[in-house]
């Protein structure tokens, strides 16, 4: 299975066969990044705009892994393994039952996960690209180490999230359970979704805050 920055198991093979429509396209299939975001890439938003900013993917040019600024991140209520629906009380701290799972990251956001779960490999990229610094000739392998990057990382350079229950979620990342498992919610997952339930139930009763605080 694919693995996050830090090395825990994401819970799925191939991330694009989870992912959905992208962020920034449309009803209409308009690509909404290249006129609200131009000067982040003026070549995309340059070929976007001759192409009446349609998106290549909806015109089926594409598939979504090609689009260099393709996103989904999840809107579920749901989640995707076990079926759990969120049940949030309005006047409550409580955690969520409900939690935003990463199947794949956006390289910037990879590499500044990477910074921060201190990964040896990081590490001694770091070493060596000191190294090459003294040697004089840095610039050349930094190239070198770009390119083979992008050839192992452009497929999955992308942003792709789903909605996972906390208790999913920790299996998920103990590297034994996959998101496509046909699993039932957890039981401490069902009590606490029925606790919460009991506690709308009580707020229906109508009772007034002076008999509440009696």
């Amino acid at each position: 299975m694919e693995k996050t920055p830090s090395g825990t198991s994401v819970g799925v093979d191939d991330p694009y066969e989870h992912a959905g429509v992208c962020d920034h396209v449309t009803g209409d299939g308009t690509c909404r990044y290249a006129f609200e975001h131009a000067q982040h890439d003026p070549e995309f938003a340059a070929d976007r705009r001759e192409d009446d900013y349609r998106c290549p993917v909806a015109d089926d040019d594409w598939e979504w892994r090609d689009c260099p600024h393709y996103r989904d991140t999840t809107t579920s209520d749901e989640c995707a393994r076990c079926g759990l629906e969120e049940r949030r009380n309005a006047h409550a701290d409580a955690r969520p039952l409900l939690e935003e799972h990463h199947l794949s990251y956006a390289r910037e956001r990879s590499e500044r996960a990477e910074q921060a779960s201190g990964d040896a490999v990081s590490s001694a990229d770091e070493r060596s690209e000191r190294a090459e610094q003294a040697s004089g000739d840095a610039a050349s392998n930094a190239d070198e180490r770009g390119e083979s990057r992008a050839g192992s990382e452009d497929e999955l350079a992308h942003e792709i999230t789903v909605t996972l229950c906390r208790w999913c979620h920790a299996k998920v990342h103990g590297s034994w359970a996959a998101v496509g498992d046909d699993a039932s919610p957890d039981a401490a997952a069902l009590a606490e979704r029925e606790g919460r339930r009991s506690d709308e139930l009580d707020e229906l009763g109508f009772e007034t805050a002076a008999e509440r605080y009696e």
